[in-house]
């Protein structure tokens, strides 16, 4: 019985290893939207990884260019913050790439402690950290081979989405700012998704702050959001966000550096943290985009009002599309690049 567990390990090993490879063969880039770049080909839009360091960590990023992008002459550019938990090979990269069909160069960076990039503990997850990192990534960009510095520009995804809103009060180098499905998420750990957990607050924090000391004294570093739930019990979640985000996710998106945990430690960053504190110091051009149907648009709204530093602000919703549709569905993909280009090429 021995030996036939070990053949048949050995077999499931080889099996596995030879479909990692064909995978890697079809999937260089290891992205996994629709329609995603498999090889770079003269004259179209073409993609390049790229690592650089940030206070000493490693990030791990793509750089898209525009078609026959050529470094003599001059483009604008557009960083692109990336979902809660997801990475540039997700929904990030997919507007990246569309935006650099467009004429922009583009790039999308995992954020530190996260995804491909470096940082320890992993899965780190502190507002301070992901606005640090939009910083970096603009840093990286205005010194790329090409790239007009005066016309920058940024889009932020869902969590990146409010992580952008808090980079662009202070980082005048961005001109033109965008998000799509905003999520505020020091409002919804602070308060749960749709205040659904404001009567354990005070508890919540007593738990992080339980797990910062047992961290910091050496002992295993503790985490939440992560779920092995089956299909059933996902179809019963409550809310869109969480049923459809558990599918995009773990099924038809899915890839191996991206994961909804985050250490228990960060909620003592996160909640006492909200994307819309001084967001009226925003005076650049604002646009932001959410789904008719999103559950979050809520955070969206409630940025948009309280962003009065700015008169050059517009809020486009995107008919029929909930939250997550639009990472992927091509009729509301279509419409929010339509109404971002409009956006970049005029304010940029």
């Amino acid at each position: 019985m021995k030996k036939y567990l070990t053949l048949k390990l050995v077999i499931m090993m080889i099996l596995t290893q030879g479909i990692a490879a064909l995978s890697a063969q079809n999937n260089p880039f290891g992205l996994v939207y629709e329609n995603a770049l498999k090889e770079n080909i003269k004259g179209q839009v073409n993609i390049h990884p790229v690592t650089y360091q940030l206070h000493g960590i490693d990030i791990a990023a793509n750089v898209y260019v525009p078609a026959d992008y050529d470094p003599a002459k001059t483009y604008a550019a557009i960083v692109v913050a990336h979902p809660n938990g997801g990475v540039k090979e997700q929904v990030a990269g997919l507007y990246a790439q569309r935006l650099a069909e467009n004429g922009y160069i583009t790039l999308v960076a995992d954020a530190s402690y996260q995804g491909a990039s470096g940082g320890e503990p992993r899965n780190t997850d502190k507002p301070a950290y992901r606005i640090e990192d939009i910083h970096g990534m603009v840093d990286y960009i205005t010194h790329y081979p090409g790239v007009d510095t005066e016309r920058l520009g940024i889009l932020g995804i869902c969590g990146g989405g409010g992580y952008t809103l808090k980079t662009a009060q202070s980082d005048k180098r961005l001109k033109a700012v965008a998000t799509l499905s905003m999520f505020n998420s020091g409002k919804v750990r602070r308060e749960g998704f749709m205040g659904s957990q404001i009567s354990t607050i005070q508890e919540r924090l007593k738990q992080a702050t339980e797990a910062r000391a047992q961290e910091m004294a050496g002992g295993e570093i503790l985490y939440t959001g992560e779920s092995n739930l089956t299909d059933e019990q996902i179809a019963k979640l409550p809310f869109d966000l969480y049923r459809e985000g558990l599918i995009y996710y773990g099924k038809t998106h899915a890839h191996p550096n991206s994961t909804f945990r985050y250490t228990v430690s960060s909620l003592l960053d996160l909640m006492i943290w909200d994307a819309t504190s001084n967001v009226d110091l925003i005076n650049q051009p604002l646009l932001m985009l959410a789904g008719s149907k999103a559950d979050t648009f809520y955070m969206t709204d409630e940025a948009f009002q309280k962003a009065t530093g700015t008169t050059d602000k517009e809020l486009f919703l995107i008919p029929g599309a909930t939250h997550i549709q639009t990472y992927y569905v091509p009729e509301y993909v279509d419409m929010a690049v339509k109404k971002l280009i409009a956006f970049f090429n005029e304010k940029l």
